[in-house]
């Protein structure tokens, strides 16, 4: 996270959040990208691609607000919220192509595209997320435009463990947030290991695959718990007019799944959760 904000006048912070209700017998770890802008660092992005990378903390803010919803609600499991917020800029002191950087629990990263911060991000904050064992974490971001390329601007890739991805589709389904599962084929955990100067590479510059490539990455931060990462790069911010719920801009999206998510698991531990139809309009 320090290497990917070094380069902005802003320095990096990363936030935890806690609810922890006394009855709470679940504990929901949610991570979420919170790149504040990005320029694509000196692996630069067109001038025409930075106009809503305002919106790049989108899973950052999906997660705090989710977090906030499932308070309100009183709903009896606890939820850690972690976002590493950082800027990836251009200046004398960005990081470089080339370089390594060691995450948090001393795994080093071989750097090779500046503009893949997000995964960065993502791994410091992973690996203290389930440095506190949490039953289940999920991870939010704005992570690959290969997940746009794959599924469009309106449908969330999810990736992870089996059981928890398919929990995620069945609480987008009842939230009304469209998710589809994606693989992370074995050939990714190859292309993760490619580097030659550290334990893994960032990015590999192939074409393809790209968001199962940054999936198989973060799975490297997650200590074998239950999983799932949600790529929420197409939905996450709509430069039409306002559909359905959908406003111009930022929408929000999985903010509501995670909500549902968090009544499943409630459900689930065999506390009395409020039915979703009495707290329409939370």
């Amino acid at each position: 996270m320090l290497g990917v904000g070094r380069g902005s006048d802003a320095p990096p912070r990363l936030v935890r959040l806690e609810y922890a209700p006394e009855a709470a017998s679940t504990h929901l770890a949610l991570v979420g990208k919170g790149i504040t802008f990005d320029s694509g660092g000196l692996t630069i992005k067109p001038g025409s691609s930075m106009t809503t990378m305002k919106s790049d903390m989108a899973g950052a803010a999906a997660v705090l607000q989710a977090t906030f919803a499932i308070a309100a609600l009183g709903l009896p499991i606890k939820v850690t919220a972690w976002a590493p917020m950082a800027e990836n800029m251009v200046s004398g002191d960005a990081a470089r192509p080339g370089d390594v950087l060691t995450i948090r629990g001393g795994t080093t990263v071989e750097v090779l595209n500046t503009d893949a911060e997000g995964r960065l991000v993502l791994a410091d904050a992973l690996a203290m997320a389930v440095e506190e064992q949490p039953d289940l974490v999920v991870d939010v971001a704005t992570l690959t435009g290969a997940m746009v390329m794959a599924l469009g601007e309106k449908v969330c890739g999810v990736v992870g463990t089996d059981d928890v991805v398919a929990q995620v589709i069945a609480a987008g389904t009842r939230a009304g947030e469209a998710h589809w599962a994606m693989p992370i084929p074995e050939e990714m955990s190859e292309r993760i290991r490619s580097s030659k100067v550290a334990d893994l590479a960032q990015h590999d510059w192939v074409r393809w695959g790209g968001g199962l490539y940054a999936a198989a990455f973060l799975r490297e931060f997650t200590a074998g718990l239950p999983w799932a990462h949600l790529d929420i790069a197409g939905p996450s911010f709509n430069s039409g007019g306002p559909f359905g719920d959908w406003t111009s801009g930022g929408t929000g999206f999985a903010v509501t799944t995670l909500v549902d998510l968090a009544r499943d698991l409630a459900a689930t531990a065999g506390s009395g959760v409020q039915d979703s139809s009495t707290v329409s309009g939370d």
